[in-house]
């Protein structure tokens, strides 16, 4: 679990527990008697530093720890979704602060309220007209599949709008895959679930939405076929060529976990989570030497490439408009981990306040991860060789189509890495059968995939033997070749340069010099070597954002 049973029991980064949930939700009603209090967030409001480092450093030298309050953090819209509010709440205190209105911003979109606009949607007179009119075949099963509007100029904002874009599945199984068939037509619903327009969605390769009139083309039967199903109920052979692979500790795992502190071979680390960001990581240090605060996922951003109206309102902030933890997956209920595994559940909130188990949705376990080291002495023709085992720390989303699956990996070198991998459906958009539309590649008669690009934004807090820490650029050069002041006869010289990073500024990659990013401690060297201890930040080499700077 990842909750204490009792504020005095809790750690200061525990996640809230049921009964802290409950206790924040009954403050906030009674603050606000006269109104309804729709509740979007209760979480843990984390300690600033000035209060935090004390306490972890104390709990680390297992000396006495200060006093941390702890707070709650609430977002909540009141008797309706047009006045939107945050606050933190001290939960021994019950006293409110940093209350502030958030006019123009709006809350993430859940799966319960996914549930709740594609009724709507379906409900809707004009919708089912929009729908009758493309002569669907007799079997066809209408999906909904809700997304958060991106700006794209057409609308002010001052109101949350939802876009939904409508499928179909021919089949009764729940489970048919309705994004083998997008259909012609979508719909825009205000706040209040109330579809306020209607479209016809473009065909050709320059065409945009129109406002649907009462009239449109029929469903082309010719888009039908097969193949395109996942669910092994819808399959009619599987593969079956693999033996059994078992993974089986029978001595049980090599980790300690004591609440949310995982012990691992030199590893201390403690396991949070939150709505928005999932899996969150802090206090890691290594071998008894501190070397990271706090490691997250921030945001990631799934612009889409579909230049036609509406598509360009296809645009996901996945975190920050849906929401890491609230869609976490149940790890227990398929083979998302193997082994000996330590499973971690959470609590959210429904939109009255009551606390809502998250069961599951971290797994923590270890994986044979190849060769650590090896080496063979020809001479003796002796090898040595050890296998490499890491600690992984695993979650898995599902945001509409896609799945993501996140993972931190600490190995036995004092390394971390983080694992990212999509998985899932494609999302999909409508076009007539043999069009051609150059932002996207055709993956099913008469159906578009879009091109898109995954953009992911980690949150990474050194404190490598303590919180005085620099960025430093390191770039490799070659050395000046036939110079008569710089030695380098042979012409195969090189050398690096270094330069520390004073102010925040971007910094991209760069193969031509690889281009390191190193998070250093000045003030402490290494024995050996003589130079700043550091961790080095290796990240993937990937393309920017392809979206104009003045794109909206």
């Amino acid at each position: 679990m990842l909750l204490k049973k009792t504020t005095e029991e809790a750690h200061p980064l525990d996640p809230l527990s049921p009964s802290e949930i409950s206790s924040v939700a009954k403050v906030l009603r009674a603050t606000f008697p006269s109104n309804k209090v729709i509740f979007r967030v209760i979480t843990l409001a984390e300690p600033p530093k000035a209060l935090l480092v004390p306490y972890l450093s104390a709990e680390r030298a297992n000396l006495p720890r200060p006093v941390v309050p702890r707070k709650a953090f609430c977002q909540y819209y009141l008797d309706d979704r047009q006045q939107f509010h945050q606050l933190e709440i001290d939960i021994a205190t019950k006293e409110l602060s940093a209350r502030e209105a958030l006019p123009g911003k709006h809350s993430y979109t859940d799966a319960e309220e996914g549930v709740r606009a594609e009724a709507a949607c379906l409900a809707d007179l004009k919708v089912q007209d929009a729908i009758k009119q493309l002569d669907l075949p007799e079997n066809a099963v209408i999906v909904v599949e809700p997304w958060t509007y991106a700006p794209d100029g057409l609308e002010d904002m001052s109101q949350r709008i939802i876009m939904c874009y409508i499928h179909m599945r021919l089949s009764s199984h729940k489970d048919a895959n309705h994004f083998a068939y997008p259909l012609d037509i979508c719909a825009q619903m205000n706040s209040d679930y109330k579809v306020t327009k209607v479209f016809a969605l473009p065909g050709a390769e320059s065409g945009r939405m129109v406002e649907w009139d009462g009239t449109g083309k029929k469903f082309d039967r010719r888009k039908i076929h097969a193949g395109s199903e996942y669910h092994p109920d819808l399959q009619t052979e599987r593969r079956e060529t693999t033996t059994p692979y078992q993974v089986v500790q029978p001595d049980g795992p090599s980790f300690d976990i004591e609440g949310n502190l995982i012990r691992w071979e030199k590893w201390r680390l403690r396991v949070g989570f939150n709505y928005r960001e999932g899996l969150t990581i802090h206090d890691v240090s290594y071998d008894g030497r501190e070397v990271f605060y706090r490691l997250s996922l921030s945001e990631m951003f799934v612009p889409y490439g579909d230049s036609r109206s509406p598509y360009p309102r296809k645009a996901a902030f996945d975190l920050g408009n849906n929401g890491a933890g609230v869609n976490a997956n149940n790890l227990q209920l398929g083979c998302d981990c193997l082994g000996s595994i330590k499973y971690f559940d959470a609590y959210h909130n429904t939109l009255s306040g009551e606390p809502l188990k998250l069961s599951n949705v971290v797994c923590c376990h270890e994986q044979d991860d190849g060769i650590l080291w090896k080496h063979t002495n020809f001479r003796t023709n002796n090898a040595v060789v050890t296998r490499s085992r890491i600690l992984v720390l695993q979650t898995v989303i599902t945001v509409n189509n896609y799945e993501y699956i996140f993972a931190f990996h600490f190995n036995q070198a004092a390394e971390i890495s983080y694992e990212v991998r999509a998985t899932g459906i494609m999302s999909t958009n409508p076009i007539p059968i043999y069009a051609h539309v150059q932002s996207g590649t055709v993956v099913a008669p008469g159906v578009l995939a879009p091109f898109h690009q995954h953009l992911f934004s980690l949150r990474i807090d050194p404190s490598i033997d303590g919180h005085k820490n620099s960025l430093l650029v390191e770039e490799s050069h070659a050395l000046p070749f036939r110079d008569p002041t710089v030695h380098n006869p042979a012409g195969i010289g090189y050398t690096t340069t270094k330069r520390i990073i004073e102010h925040e500024t971007a910094l991209d990659t760069d193969v031509s010099t690889a281009r390191t990013f190193k998070l250093i401690n000045e003030n402490i060297l290494n024995a050996m070597s003589g130079t700043p201890i550091g961790y080095k930040l290796v990240p993937h080499y990937s393309q920017m954002l392809l979206a104009h700077a003045d794109s909206l």
